[in-house]
């Protein structure tokens, strides 16, 4: 392992006794939910079991703590911090992300131009079984033809139409900058003209690589790296609009939905863990090391936008995971949704230390 864990008190979390972690027992309680009726999560390659947290959460569902002091006990009687320490002396790092409200049209115009599509049926999961030799192990989809599966068609070649015809749009955008940053986003809330409101949420991909069109900016010389952030790459996609396929189609990712209703305003999509996410609360992890629900205690001293000019100190669950989210101390925060969350979501790329709540039933294992 390229990181080790080193055990500490809670009085070693630097904010803890600031915190004020009782909104975190909902999705304790919708986890618990979904791990005895749909199924227990994966435990990743850093071993914490899915039935560890499983029984803490079932303590979780009579404890009504009246208090912060009293939430914050409930953890301390439960679980033992470790910081996740990487061997070769990097601070761990935290971007965000958040869920963009888009105005659609269910009908397509001359205005109306720009669809989400639904996942396609020759659309194929890959594994080892039907992979074809010359496709590179990292694509997890291809597209099924009469020949056999070959690559999917890219950001481009949908975008010029290749899935035109087919009967797959959930509706109609204004902007192909909104339906890209949705991509990014994995996930969006839809208003449409009569004001109703629908949710999209990632159901799967084309299968190519993600390219960060911030990082292309910079290469290039349009933006300097320092200044990249997501209200800086829509400002220049705005002052350059005869560039815009040029640099979005830099991305050759796609992203395909499915639709979902808005059940709570108030929670954010349904994610990885098949829960919503709660703003503030949530954090995509790497899935390979980390099990879905597990807590962290996240302290980024350089990270104050979000929390009214204070450190960023407070304890996540792991309700998500990216391409772009890969080590053990690398997580990527949910802000809500909205215009708001997606400003405070933008500029969020901070160094931070993880520390990992381990179930006291198997803290041992990790010493």
């Amino acid at each position: 392992m390229d990181y080790e864990l080193k055990e500490v008190s809670f009085d070693a979390l630097p904010g803890w006794r600031d915190e004020d972690p009782s909104s975190l027992f909902s999705p304790m309680g919708r986890c618990l939910w979904h791990m005895r009726n749909v199924k227990p999560y994966k435990t990743g390659s850093l071993g914490i079991a899915s039935q560890a947290l499983e029984a803490v959460f079932s303590q979780s569902v009579e404890a009504t703590p009246a208090s912060p002091a009293a939430a914050r006990r409930f953890f301390e009687q439960y679980f033992q911090p470790f910081l996740i320490r990487r061997k070769d002396g990097a601070s761990g790092f935290v971007t965000a992300f958040y869920e963009p409200e888009v105005e659609v049209s269910d009908t397509a115009d001359d205005i109306w131009r720009y669809p989400f599509y639904l996942r396609p049926d020759d659309l194929v999961d890959l594994d080892v079984s039907n992979r074809p030799e010359a496709l590179d192990a990292t694509y997890a989809f291809g597209q099924q033809t009469e020949s056999g599966v070959r690559p999917y068609p890219d950001r481009r070649a949908i975008d010029e139409g290749a899935l035109a015809g087919r009967g797959l749009e959930i509706a109609w955008a204004r902007s192909r900058v909104d339906v890209f940053f949705a991509h990014v986003q994995g996930a969006a809330r839809l208003r449409f003209r009569d004001g109703a409101l629908r949710r999209i949420t990632y159901s799967a991909k084309a299968g190519h690589p993600f390219t960060g069109i911030g990082r292309h900016l910079a290469d290039i010389g349009e933006i300097p790296l320092a200044q990249v952030s997501m209200a800086s790459i829509r400002q220049w996609l705005a002052d350059h609009p005869q560039r815009q396929d040029e640099i979005l189609w830099q991305n050759r990712s796609y992203i395909f939905f499915r639709e979902a209703p808005v059940e709570d305003i108030h929670l954010g999509p349904v994610a990885a863990a098949k829960v919503p996410l709660e703003a503030m609360r949530s954090i995509a992890v790497d899935r390979q090391i980390h099990t879905f629900s597990s807590l962290f205690y996240i302290d980024s001293p350089s990270l104050t936008h979000l929390t009214d000019g204070v450190p960023f100190q407070r304890l996540m669950m792991a309700l998500d995971t990216g391409t772009a989210i890969v080590g053990p101390a690398r997580g990527d925060l949910f802000t809500g949704s909205g215009d708001a969350a997606g400003v405070l979501a933008g500029n969020v790329k901070n160094d931070a230390d993880f520390y990992i709540l381990v179930p006291k039933s198997v803290a041992a294992e990790y010493r």
